[in-house]
């Protein structure tokens, strides 16, 4: 039994190498702080503590929804730093008005932005549609060597796809102006929160200095 548990430890470490060499061929090597061929790769730029909240809330959110909106429509909710972006399709305005003081009364909701359509429920030919446009949009923002990737997040519904994220109108601006470029979108909605230049540099990683090599041991 243990030869066969050894045997399958180390297929096991065999795959796993092969996926990370696969995945290595694929993603933009990170090269002190700059992704090699692509766009510049950050952190994210919440506190460990929002990150956790976001989760939070749209966990709660979703359960929420499920309890009260039931089958009478379709809502998508994404949250970031605590800033909620309702996207989907309810049948009445009253159901809008409705998902919106449900979900601002989420513990930790800050505030509500509430993009919901009142029409029937979208087709899965078009969810399907807008999640292409969601994944160009990515390899999009991804390919922009002056931009950080990961500063954005990316919600794409009926045509219409949103930005969320903490950026400068520097980087609002640009990443605007690259969206609007990508095949599928009709529309960008930015539902961002602006910084200063200051704040992003305070925010970027500090490059480590190259530390001095140990001298050589004398020979006689």
């Amino acid at each position: 039994m243990k030869c066969i548990f050894l045997k399958h430890m180390a297929l096991s470490m065999l795959s796993a190498s092969l996926v990370v060499g696969s995945l290595t061929a694929c993603v933009p090597l990170v090269l002190g702080g700059a992704a090699a061929g692509g766009s510049l790769v950050a952190t994210d730029r919440r506190t460990s503590g929002a990150q956790l909240e976001d989760e939070g809330i749209e966990l709660r959110g979703s359960s929420r929804l499920r309890s009260s909106l039931a089958e009478r429509g379709h809502v998508n909710l994404t949250s970031y730093n605590r800033q909620v972006l309702l996207t989907g399709e309810v049948p009445t305005a009253q159901d809008k008005q409705m998902v919106e003081q449900l979900i601002s009364r989420v513990e930790n909701v800050a505030t509500v932005v509430n993009e919901l359509a009142v029409s029937g429920s979208s087709s899965l030919t078009q969810r399907s549609a807008d999640t292409l446009v969601t994944g160009r949009v990515k390899a999009q923002l991804i390919d922009a060597p002056d931009l950080f990737s990961n500063a954005f997040k990316v919600v794409s519904e009926r045509g219409t796809t949103y930005l969320m994220g903490r950026v400068t109108q520097r980087e609002a601006d640009r990443a605007t102006n690259v969206v609007r470029g990508t095949p599928g979108v009709q529309k960008v909605v930015r539902v961002l929160e602006i910084i200063t230049e200051e704040e992003l540099a305070r925010l970027l990683p500090t490059p480590s200095k190259p530390q001095p090599a140990a001298p050589k041991p004398e020979t006689n």
